[in-house]
């Protein structure tokens, strides 16, 4: 069978190359085209047709500075979708060009499937339109996300979520703690994990804010995770004279060695989560973006953990004054134990309601049977 994936950030590259393992797995003659990162190339065993570094520009204001760019890669997706043409179409997240994409799929005559859905129930909702239009298939990763779409009619199927499958493999070969501590130069302070986001707009705009906060807790060593599809340069600028160190491409062993984290909003709190590390979860974007959106969001939270807690487990800082407000909230996680506590109960149940490994085998198995 042929496979045309596009992913347009980290988290789908790394999400897609697994549902692409697991497809060849039981389709050994599996073909893959697709727009998307390093690690789904490495499965399918050549380049993407557009990296997601040229095309994950975040907010209405980066949008439409790079519409040129984003109607360029569109032009030629769609050319290279005739050309290759797939027995299934797979959009993994990535809502604004992936449901323009969909359309053209659909009016040609590919089957179309929707892996790690749009955030519809947060903001948007007239987009459940167009999934209905243009979708023959649906894949939740969020168990809260089937009971909504199924009350607008769609028929969404969830099998876990594929982050199970990454923990379950990087347990497999995780290191010790001296051996990371050594590798990467640091000391035995307790560590403090920075997770910034994987785009440049956001680590532009929250990093400076987290090392901002740092500097009031020089008992604790903060370190940053670096992201692969970030230049150095990006973080050098902030870190430079900060005594922060960076790891780079070593977010779960950071992790696993981490005290505490302050976390970016988006699939990182959910990992952090399941690394069972306290964290502050904070997001800040453009300001007219963020008035826009304030507009139109219509949810009590942002963060995926308290999503799918369905409470607050852990706290939420947004926008404004976001350095004072992290170190207030450090002091309660670094300090108090029954605050910590209480986040990691919180945390257990979240492990519950997303099951177990194996995500990525049963949505393959799911497609090779709606294949057939």
């Amino acid at each position: 069978m042929k496979y045309f994936l596009i992913a347009g950030e980290a988290s789908g590259d790394l999400h897609a190359s697994h549902l692409m393992q697991s497809l060849t797995k039981l389709d050994p003659r599996a073909e893959f085209a697709f727009l998307g990162g390093d690690r789904m190339a490495a499965v399918a065993g050549k380049r993407a047709l557009h990296h997601y570094r040229g095309m994950n520009f975040m907010g209405i204001v980066d949008v439409l500075k790079n519409l040129r760019t984003l109607s360029r890669i569109y032009a030629d997706t769609k050319k290279q979708m005739l050309f290759f043409e797939p027995d299934l179409v797979i959009l993994v997240d990535y809502a604004g060009f992936n449901l323009k994409v969909a359309r053209f799929a659909s009016k040609n005559g590919f089957r179309t499937a929707y892996y790690i859905l749009p955030k519809v129930w947060a903001w948007r909702k007239r987009r459940i339109r167009k999934l209905k239009a243009y979708l023959d298939h649906f894949f939740a990763i969020l168990p809260f996300e089937v009971p909504f779409y199924q009350e607008h009619g769609l028929k969404v199927m969830y099998h876990g979520n594929p982050l199970m499958d990454q923990m379950e493999r990087f347990r497999k070969e995780a290191s010790d703690k001296n051996t990371f501590l050594a590798d990467n130069e640091l000391d035995e302070r307790p560590i403090v994990a920075l997770l910034a986001g994987s785009r440049s707009q956001e680590i532009k705009a929250c990093l400076p804010e987290m090392i901002a906060a740092a500097a009031a807790f020089p008992s604790y060593q903060f370190v940053v995770a670096g992201a692969p599809s970030v230049e150095a340069a990006l973080y050098e600028k902030y870190l430079l004279n900060t005594g922060i160190k960076i790891v780079y491409d070593a977010t779960y062993p950071l992790l696993t060695n981490a005290h505490t984290a302050v976390v970016t909003s988006g699939t990182a709190t959910l990992e952090t989560a399941l690394f069972n590390v306290p964290q502050v979860v904070i997001y800040k974007t453009h300001n007219l973006t963020y008035r826009i959106a304030k507009l139109f969001l219509n949810f009590r939270f942002f963060s995926l953990v308290n999503l799918i807690y369905g409470d607050e487990a852990v706290k939420e800082l947004l926008q404004v004054g976001l350095a004072e407000k992290i170190r207030t909230e450090l002091n309660l996680l670094l300090e108090e134990e029954d605050y910590r506590q209480k986040i990691q109960e919180s945390y257990a149940k979240i492990k519950t309601l997303l099951g177990g490994p194996g995500a990525s085998e049963r949505i393959a198995a799911e497609i090779q049977t709606i294949l057939r």
